[in-house]
């Protein structure tokens, strides 16, 4: 039996992170074919600009979008974890009232 470690990653994969596969896969499973991942990522970009104040660097990083611009990347040292994390849990508690009201209507 092996023990669990402790990962940094909330969804600790084979290679220690989610992989890119892994939300289509979830999706398949669903028998979800009307929704993609990409729409996904799409509306949570749309819900951070349009009701939300967090930087463009924390909304970019959470997405794990590059940085196109070389100075900017070789600065960029840090992972904005707490940042995000905040914008996560926002997010969560936006989906659970989304939920919420799709359950009662």
């Amino acid at each position: 039996m092996q023990l669990l470690q402790h990962n940094d990653y909330i969804f600790a994969g084979v290679k220690q992170k989610l992989g890119s596969m892994a939300m289509l896969q979830v999706l398949k499973r669903m028998q979800q074919t009307e929704i993609t991942v990409h729409g996904f990522r799409s509306t949570f970009r749309d819900w951070v600009a349009e009701s939300t104040d967090y930087s463009n660097e924390v909304v970019e990083m959470a997405l794990a979008h590059t940085i196109k611009n070389a100075t900017e990347a070789a600065y960029r040292r840090g992972n904005l974890l707490e940042k995000r994390r905040y914008l996560m849990e926002d997010w969560a508690q936006f989906c659970e009232i989304e939920k919420s009201s799709a359950i009662t209507s």
